[in-house]
C-alpha cells in the first residue's frame, strides 16, 4: 500500500483532527476537575507561561503566574466553589467551549451565589492551556 496516496493522507488527517478534538475535550474535563478539587499547583501547571485568562466576571490576567494569583484570590474568596459542566464541545482544532453553572459561598458577602457562564479553553498542541476566555449568559449582570 503506498502511504503517500492522497486518499490516504486525508483519512489520517481526518483521524488526527478526530483524535485531537476528544483529547482537547478530555483536557478541559481534566482542568474542571482540578478546579473542582482546589489543586491550584496542577491548575497552573497546564498553563503556558504567557498564557491569558479573560472573564467578563473577574477581568484579563496575563501570564501563569498572573493566573494563579487571580486563582488563589478566588478560591480564598469562594472556598466551596464548584462547577456544574453538563457538557463540552469543540471549537476548532485546538479549543473546546462548555456552559457551566459556578456556585459557591462568597465569603465578602456571606451569600450563596450561582453564576452561569460560557467557558472556552484554547489549548496547544501538546495539551496546555494559552488562553481561556470566560463569557457572561447574554443578560447577566452579575
Amino acid at each position: 500500500m503506498d502511504f503517500r496516496s492522497p486518499g490516504i493522507k486525508i483519512r489520517i488527517t481526518r483521524l488526527n483532527i478526530i483524535m485531537t478534538q476528544s483529547a482537547a475535550i478530555a483536557w478541559a474535563k481534566h482542568y474542571v476537575a482540578l478546579s473542582n478539587a482546589h489543586e491550584l499547583a496542577k491548575i497552573k501547571s497546564l498553563f503556558i507561561p504567557e498564557a491569558t485568562y479573560c472573564s467578563a466576571y473577574f477581568g484579563e490576567y496575563r501570564g501563569r503566574d498572573a493566573i494563579h494569583a487571580m486563582m488563589q484570590n478566588f478560591f480564598s474568596r469562594f472556598p466551596d466553589a464548584h462547577w456544574e459542566v453538563p457538557e463540552y464541545g469543540n471549537i476548532g482544532n485546538d479549543g473546546v467551549e462548555f456552559a457551566f453553572i459556578m456556585t459557591g459561598m462568597d465569603t465578602a458577602s456571606g451569600e450563596q451565589v450561582q453564576r452561569i457562564g460560557l467557558e472556552r479553553i484554547y489549548f496547544t498542541p501538546d495539551g496546555l492551556i494559552g488562553r481561556i476566555e470566560v463569557c457572561k449568559p447574554d443578560g447577566a449582570d452579575r
